[in-house]
């Protein structure tokens, strides 16, 4: 299994911009499919954006598409989520997760996908 830590959560007024981080442990991280989930309070955990392990693939949920941009850099072990126009329901714990599987595109990613998880960073979007 992969560690996972993420950082860059914080409090935004709406409109605004956060960069998440997720730094991960091991030498294979490039072998890992990597995933954003979410929790609002009170609702269940979603998925949120997904990369494939080059790079190549990205899936967004509908409500994050053109807002968020999920990347990574293999040489760093690290995956980012740059999020734009932050909405105040987009206020939740932000997790990072990875998978050896592969992703494939039209098919979003359940939990029981990802084997590892972050800890979660919390991202507040005030209106």
């Amino acid at each position: 299994q992969v560690q996972l830590v993420e950082s860059g959560g914080g409090l935004v007024q709406a409109g605004g911009s956060l960069r998440l981080s997720c730094a991960a442990s091991g030498r294979t991280f490039s072998a890992y499919t990597m995933g954003w989930f979410r929790q609002a309070p009170g609702k269940e955990r979603e998925f949120v954006a997904g990369i494939s392990f080059s790079g190549a693939m990205t899936l967004y949920i509908d409500s994050v598409k053109g807002r968020f941009t999920i990347s990574r850099d293999n040489a760093k072990n690290t995956v980012y989520l740059q999020m734009n126009s932050l909405k105040p329901e987009d206020t939740a714990v932000y997790y990072c997760a990875a998978s050896r599987s592969p992703m494939y595109s039209g098919r979003y990613p359940t939990e029981s996908f990802f084997g590892s998880w972050g800890q979660g960073t919390q991202v507040t979007v005030s209106s």
